[in-house]
Formats: C-alpha cells, sequence, structure tokens
C-alpha cells in the first residue's frame, strides 16, 4: 500500500500514543488542531485506519469501554514508527504540494516536538532547482506559456521566501 495523506495522518498520529477513530476523527475536522491544515472526514478516517492495520503499519493494542461504545485503540506498529520518521523528513516533490503535504508534515512536528529544521532545510533545497528550471523557462516563453511560466514561479519563490522565514 502507498499511503496517502489520511494514511500517513492517522499513522503520525497513533505513534504519540494508542488513540481510537473517533479521536483522530476529532483532531482531523475541520476545527480540530490537524483539520486547520488538513480535513479528513470520518469514514475516511476509518478507511485508512483497515488500510494500516492491513498493511501491518498500526495494531489495534486495546477496547476502551468507558461511558460509551467500545473504541479500539490502535497504536503504530515499529515498522509504522520507522515509515513516519522518514516521511516527516522528505521534502514533498511539488510546490503545489506544500499546502496540504508540507504543512501537514509542520504540524505534526509541532504536535510532536519535533525539529522540523532538517525537513525545511531539505524543502528549501528541493525548490532551489525547480525555481533556476522556472527562470529558464520564463526567458523563451511566448504568449499565454508566460503567464503560466510566471504564475508558477512566483509560486516556487513564494514558497522558497516561506521557507526562509521559518
Amino acid at each position: 500500500m502507498r499511503p496517502g495523506l489520511p494514511e500517513w495522518t492517522v499513522l503520525a498520529v497513533t505513534t504519540e500514543r494508542p488513540v481510537h477513530g473517533f479521536a483522530v476523527a476529532a483532531l482531523t475536522a475541520a476545527e480540530g488542531e490537524i483539520g486547520r491544515v488538513w480535513q479528513i472526514p470520518r469514514p475516511i478516517v476509518y478507511r485508512a485506519i483497515g488500510r494500516l492495520e492491513e498493511s501491518a503499519l498500526i495494531t489495534a493494542e486495546a477496547v476502551e469501554a468507558a461511558g460509551g461504545p467500545p473504541r479500539t485503540l490502535y497504536t503504530a506498529t515499529a515498522q509504522g514508527r520507522e515509515s513516519v520518521r522518514g516521511w516527516l523528513e522528505e521534502p514533498v516533490p511539488h510546490v503545489r504540494d506544500m499546502r496540504s503535504e508540507l504543512l501537514l508534515k509542520l504540524a505534526i512536528h509541532h504536535r510532536q516536538g519535533s525539529d522540523p529544521g532538517p525537513l525545511v532545510e531539505r524543502q528549501r533545497a528541493a525548490l532551489g532547482p525547480i525555481v533556476t528550471a522556472l527562470e529558464a523557462e520564463l526567458v523563451g516563453a511566448s504568449a499565454f506559456d508566460r503567464v503560466l511560466v510566471a504564475w508558477r514561479h512566483a509560486s516556487a519563490r513564494a514558497a522558497v521566501d516561506f521557507l526562509d522565514e521559518l
């Protein structure tokens, strides 16, 4: 299974402590701590839990039955923890993914109290060649292609400026 952002989010949260799907859904709801950056509807959270469990990245640890319906607590396996550590340090490949995936990674770093510095540095390094290539494209672009390249260049430069501010 190749995890998507819902799976990465659930997996990252389960590395913090055992947690049930309802709690993850609350975190990723519009008003939730992670939902401010990346919202995941409750059915998608539970689908992600199923995929992660099938892939042996999380495991059911216990069932909590305190004053309501029983809720299964999930925790990341050793393989899941290792996967999250790698994912959290990997820069996103496209500028367009910074609004969702990079901000999500930064939010998780914040939640976990880990240093996002290495990720920010890697992301900055990954953007350098993109900005350079777009600058070269601007020189030869004509008509509406120039508009598109100019937009992409301005977006990439803004992303670099954002990383520099961090």
